[in-house]
């Protein structure tokens, strides 16, 4: 599980952290100074009477009041506890003094880090996105600070590479923070200027901007490569500044710049650390395993690929059943389960895909949770509200009767190259169908799902490999 690198402040007087420090009684009973940091470089410094048993729910009136958020915004954002080596979502009724002081433990729980690694890891407490917050709700902020606040958290995810784009999505959110850190209306010579000091990297994700491959083709290729990323930057741009009469308002980029992110899946997921079986290869039928991510939210599952940076599959929670289990031997794994609708050689089969993590347990809680929440607002108004709002989100050229119809493979092709697509082909998954007692692998007649915790049966539906870009 991926996460940004910082820690407590450390003490004036010596070298050991808040977190590491103990303190007595009385001097927690004080008034204490606790920096809670933002996504960005800032922090929130506050001074807090009982820091041992303040409560997240406490701290947060402080906070907003310092970052002045509105009453209507204030469910946007959550506490978390964050390290390089684990991200956790606060409760309001949690205690962050006491989890801090209980982190090693929940690492040597949680991770699969070495101990060296645990006893120098301390984490922060970080202000952002809240899981839970719909998507919809988001749309109609207009508090510029509270929009700056989920830009920051977004474009972080995106020039890290946590949230896989293509290049018409990437070059067109970099063109956005260009006009949002720099204005709109600026000269080709200077906006040039501007990108080779500040880097493509401040704009483009880490892999575009730095490329790929051997050291030979870095060295011959990278002139032409930064110069055609910045020609693309720049035109963007340019488009951009000559399409409205007059300059957007700050409010508008940030607008945008969220509703481009929001076409993405896996906006706004809480993300696990896990591995995955390669599929065999070669005379020698050597396999091993894949490091992923794994994006769990409010709308569904997605797998992807750390190093390639793009998605393996995508589940809504209407097309998986899930569960997970714990190591029965010395040496065995933790393991998520995800069961969803395939095809092999032209025969229907469910098929399972394994996720090897000591976050198993947290990623099946958190995927029980949100099919809760799902199915406790299907029948109001705000679930007919975000579907509303996902089918004008849908980018142009994504409609999948519009795919059907045109036929051919221009389509196909199109999303098979997409970074957002779902590549099942590429997993190694068990395919079988339940046959009374016994899992066999490709019998025609299929049964109910292997597992018992899913989305109810009349809501289930088969995953279209194919028309995976709608579906995350």
């Amino acid at each position: 599980m991926e996460g940004d690198e910082c820690g407590f402040p450390p003490e004036p007087s010596d070298d050991h952290s808040q977190r590491g420090s103990v303190a007595s009684s009385a001097t927690l009973t004080r008034a204490q100074d606790v920096l809670i940091y933002l996504v960005g470089d800032s922090a929130v410094h506050l001074c807090v009477e009982g820091v041992s048993s303040v409560t997240v729910q406490e701290l947060g009136r402080s906070v907003r009041e310092a970052l002045h958020i509105p009453d209507s915004a204030q469910e946007a954002f959550a506490f978390w506890l964050c390290s390089p080596l684990l991200e956790l979502q606060l409760k309001p009724r949690h205690q962050p003094y006491k989890l801090c002081r209980q982190w090693q433990d929940l690492l040597y729980r949680f991770t699969e880090a070495s101990e060296d690694d645990i006893s120098q890891d301390e984490p922060c407490l970080q202000y952002r996105r809240n899981v839970f917050y719909p998507k919809s709700k988001e749309l109609q902020i207009d508090d510029e600070g509270v929009l700056r606040l989920l830009y920051d958290e977004a474009r972080s995810n995106i020039l890290t590479g946590r949230y896989p784009c293509d290049p018409e999505h990437w070059t067109g959110l970099g063109a956005l923070s260009l006009a949002l850190d720099e204005g709109v209306g600026l000269d080709s010579q200077k906006l040039t200027a501007t990108i080779r000091e500040k880097k493509l990297s401040s704009f483009l994700p880490a892999h575009v901007a730095m490329g790929s491959g051997g050291l030979l083709s870095t060295l011959r290729g990278k002139g032409s490569r930064q110069a055609g990323l910045e020609q693309n930057l720049l035109a963007e741009y340019k488009k951009m500044s000559t399409s409205a009469g007059s300059p957007p308002e700050p409010t508008q980029l940030l607008h945008q710049y969220l509703t481009t992110c929001h076409t993405l899946p896996y906006y706004g997921c809480a993300f696990f650390f896990g591995e995955i079986d390669k599929p065999v290869q070669g005379i020698l039928q050597r396999g091993g395993r894949k490091a992923v991510n794994v994006g769990i939210s409010l709308e569904g599952v997605y797998v992807m690929d750390v190093k390639e940076k793009h998605v393996l599959l995508g589940l809504r929670f209407n097309e998986l059943s899930w569960d997970h289990s714990y190591p029965e031997e010395e040496g065995d794994s933790h393991i998520l389960w995800l069961e969803f609708d395939g095809e092999e050689a032209g025969t229907p089969v469910n098929k399972l895909l394994k996720i090897y993590s000591k976050q198993a347990e947290l990623m099946s809680g958190l995927i029980e949770f949100c099919v809760e929440l799902k199915s406790a607002s299907e029948g109001g108004a705000a679930a007919d509200a975000d579907g509303e709002v996902g089918a004008s989100q849908q980018p142009a050229g994504q409609d999948g009767s519009t795919e059907r119809a045109r036929g051919g493979h221009r389509g196909k092709l199109r999303r098979q190259s997409s970074v957002v697509c779902s590549r099942v082909h590429s997993l190694n998954t068990i395919s079988y169908v339940d046959n009374g007692k016994e899992i066999k692998r490709l019998k025609p007649k299929r049964a109910a799902s292997f597992f018992n915790r899913q989305v109810s049966a009349p809501s289930y539906s088969a995953v279209q490999v194919v028309e995976s870009l709608e579906q995350g």
